[in-house]
């Protein structure tokens, strides 16, 4: 089994209307790989070397969405603060709100769609992000 620190680190954003009390999240529908298209999962990247992880998360955003953001806490995770999605990579998320621009899928994806509070598992979710919409459901 690998450790935390041997996978590569992405960072996602769980958009939400309202950092204190979210009533609605935004999903992003993957276009490709293939293997992946059809799935929903937060938006985000891999950071880059020298590059704060709150930074590349904004830096992320921006690309894929075309919007700045203000983040708000960080949701931890069941390993080591962390989510770990597979052999190759672990995950780090924070709740984010947008302060300028419109969400759209610029890069990664085909589709985006706020998803009201009760309803947040009611897209196919990437199975790896299932457990973490769960958690934030749990505490919303």
């Amino acid at each position: 089994m690998l450790h935390a620190e041997t996978r590569t680190l992405v960072v996602a954003g769980a958009v939400v209307d309202h950092l204190d009390a979210p009533t609605r999240l935004l999903a992003a529908r993957r276009a490709k790989p293939v293997s992946l298209a059809g799935r929903w999962e937060f938006p985000g990247g891999k950071v880059e070397p020298g590059e704060a992880p709150e930074d590349g998360l904004r830096r992320e955003l921006g690309e894929e969405l075309g919007v700045t953001v203000t983040l708000g806490r960080e949701h931890l995770g069941p390993d080591d603060g962390a989510w770990i999605l597979s052999d190759r990579y672990v995950m780090r998320l924070w709740l984010a709100v947008v302060d300028r621009g419109e969400p759209a899928p610029l890069v990664e994806h085909d589709e985006l769609r706020w998803l009201s509070r009760g309803q947040w598992l009611s897209v196919p979710w990437l199975d790896a992000d299932v457990r973490i919409v769960e958690s934030l459901a749990s505490q919303a």
